[in-house]
């Protein structure tokens, strides 16, 4: 049996096309014009909340301005929320946002020049500071830093040129001084917060991508997702289980591939189930021969679990040849041979094709085991290090001589099937 093949349609391979993975902006992008939508009707309340108090503060009829173009802007983006890109609605709303805040903080300037009192002038400031917060809560930090950017250079340039030219009457420094400063702090821990929960969601997004694809080829409880990276492949320790039917092109010449199918069909679904039940998972079906993994767990709770696995699907087969004697059918035997070792697991995806596998070393050994398992003609073969790991749980067993030609092969032990009624062989100590 190959390890390398593809298994057979909807199992573990399925096709995919370029641009389907989702990317974080894509993410972000879901149900953002909605958002800001529902927070430029919050901002259209306070703005009119504060046109409403500081009446008669500013220059006549600016407020009313101010008010009216925040409203218009937001009834334009609500109508053409559909019909526009996303991200360029965003760039749209962060340069009219940044418009309007510079706007008011210079008319409040003006107003306080001509007398404003205190609260009229930290009012003035509210609508920026929302408007930041606002730009904030979008998660897009680059618009963020181009608004703060927008509003603080109005607001500094607005300074100097008052202090360069006092006759323009402008209001005295300090206070606005203090207020451009406190802007920016609050900018840049505005900026700073939206860098890290962008984060947080591009972390998320990743995890949850990943899970999802996994879904596809790994049972529930089984978790391969890294949280510390990409885990496209990631190394591992997996014991390795290979079953084949022992004979199986024997019986297709005899009885027929249709009749035979479905004997295979059974088999699959009886070592599919006992596989699930302890554990493991189904990495492939190639022809006759099932290849299997254990990778949840401890090295030696991975082996114990393949182990009970084998002596689970031979109670199962034994009860399978008992319903296959009644009908007079030729009864089933199977081949299993166990590895373990480091490998790679994981999903390859190359935008047209994603496939759960496992590549190393160990799958390599996995081959030469089953080869050399199918030639003396073995129930259950597992490797020395297999062995190894089950420890003082270990079966009796004996060890397989090596033959010329097999130094590359892993070091064999031979279990006979628990169901056979023969004398238990000598244990053999593992060195």
């Amino acid at each position: 049996m190959t390890t390398r093949q593809p298994s057979p349609p909807g199992r573990t391979t399925a096709p995919r096309r370029a641009g389907d993975r989702p990317h974080l902006a894509d993410g972000l992008a879901a149900g953002t014009a909605v958002r800001v939508l529902a927070m430029r009707l919050v901002m259209l309340g306070v703005l009119a909340v504060s046109a409403f108090l500081s009446d008669g503060v500013l220059h006549a009829g600016s407020h009313w301005f101010i008010l009216g173009g925040y409203a218009v802007s937001s009834l334009w983006i609500a109508a053409t929320v559909r019909r526009r890109n996303s991200a360029r609605l965003a760039w749209i709303a962060t340069l009219l946002d940044a418009g309007l805040a510079a706007y008011i903080v210079l008319e409040f300037m003006m107003a306080a020049s001509d007398g404003a009192d205190e609260p009229g002038t930290m009012a003035s400031r509210l609508p920026a500071f929302l408007l930041l917060l606002e730009s904030g809560l979008t998660l897009r930090p680059r618009h963020t830093v181009v608004f703060a950017a927008l509003v603080a250079g109005v607001w500094s340039g607005a300074l100097g040129l008052g202090l360069l030219n006092p006759h323009l009457g402008l209001p005295p420094a300090g206070p606005q001084v203090f207020g451009l400063l406190s802007f920016v702090v609050a900018a840049a821990f505005v900026i700073e917060g939206a860098f890290r929960l962008r984060r947080g969601f591009a972390a998320m997004l990743r995890l949850e991508h990943e899970r999802a694809t996994l879904a596809r080829f790994v049972p529930a409880g089984i978790d391969l997702v890294r949280r510390d990276g990409a885990t496209v492949l990631q190394p591992r320790h997996a014991c390795l289980l290979a079953l084949d039917i022992r004979g199986f092109s024997a019986l297709t010449r005899r009885w027929g591939e249709a009749r035979v199918l479905d004997w295979l069909l059974a088999v699959r679904a009886l070592a599919h189930a006992a596989v699930t039940e302890h554990g493991g998972l189904v990495d492939k079906y190639v022809g006759d021969g099932i290849l299997a993994q254990f990778v949840d767990g401890t090295p030696a709770g991975q082996a114990a679990a393949a182990l009970a696995c084998v002596r689970e699907i031979e109670a199962r087969m034994e009860r399978m040849n008992e319903a296959r004697r009644r009908q007079d059918l030729p009864p089933l035997a199977l081949t299993a041979s166990l590895h373990a070792g480091e490998v790679l697991v994981g999903v390859l995806d190359d935008g047209l094709r994603a496939e759960f596998t496992v590549l190393g070393p160990a799958m390599n050994a996995l081959a030469r085991v089953e080869a050399r398992a199918k030639r003396e003609n073995l129930a259950v073969a597992a490797s020395k290090r297999v062995m190894r790991l089950l420890g003082p749980d270990a079966p009796p067993a004996r060890r397989l001589p090596r033959r010329p030609g097999e130094e590359d092969c892993p070091d064999l032990f031979g279990l006979e099937p628990v169901l056979m009624a023969q004398p238990s062989p000598v244990p053999t100590a593992v060195s």
